[in-house]
């Protein structure tokens, strides 16, 4: 398992199902061409990209360049790493024929080859036994940022602060914060806004 910093952008949940075999980190999905349309989720990949940097990892057929081309042409700051799969003609085994092009997605590309890409685009994994202390579902419940009286409002104010979009849900919110903040940290921060 390679732990890496930096969130990584993928297609789909396909992509992410097979990449979170082999990545110990966030993995967000652009749920294809929706991306287009999703400013939130674009303004919220505008931060990561400034404050700890992505990686996009897109199939090798045309949707996926123009996905990689959209999200290169709308984050002017912070750091992009482009993770690029080699052209492997077949077809995913949950599919009943091959894609348009005929090649292999991110879900269909073997463990070893992704690892191989991702050093070719010189992420290097950071394995370590130490691990920071992370934020949990229970966290978010105890600071009252969810199931609680108010909560909406708390977690409101919070993605105001961290210029994150307003819809995003507590779910979607956990692994970014895991990103950016240890526990003690993200701690801290919630006391400034008390």
């Amino acid at each position: 398992m390679i732990k890496c910093t930096r969130p990584v952008i993928v297609e789909g949940k396909y992509d992410k199902i097979k990449l979170s075999a082999l990545i110990d980190g966030t993995i967000i999905e652009t749920n294809g061409f929706t991306i287009f349309k999703d400013k939130d989720k674009l303004e919220m990949l505008r931060v990561l990209a400034k404050q700890t940097g992505l990686i996009i990892l897109t199939d090798s057929d045309a949707a996926g360049f123009k996905i990689r081309n959209y999200i290169r042409s709308a984050i002017s700051e912070g750091e992009l790493i482009h993770v690029y799969i080699p052209d492997v003609y077949g077809k995913e085994r949950r599919k009943a024929s091959p894609s348009k092009e005929g090649k292999l997605g991110v879900e269909g590309i073997d463990l070893e080859t992704l690892e191989q890409c991702f050093q070719k685009a010189g992420v290097t994994a950071e394995r370590t036994a130490v691990r920071r202390e992370e934020i949990t579902k229970a966290d978010l419940f105890l600071w009252g940022l969810s199931g609680t009286e108010g909560a909406s409002q708390k977690r409101n104010a919070l993605l105001k602060k961290l210029n994150f979009p307003e819809r995003m849900s507590t779910k979607a919110l956990l692994p970014v914060l895991n990103t950016l903040f240890s526990r003690e940290e993200f701690s801290k921060l919630l006391k400034t806004l008390e």
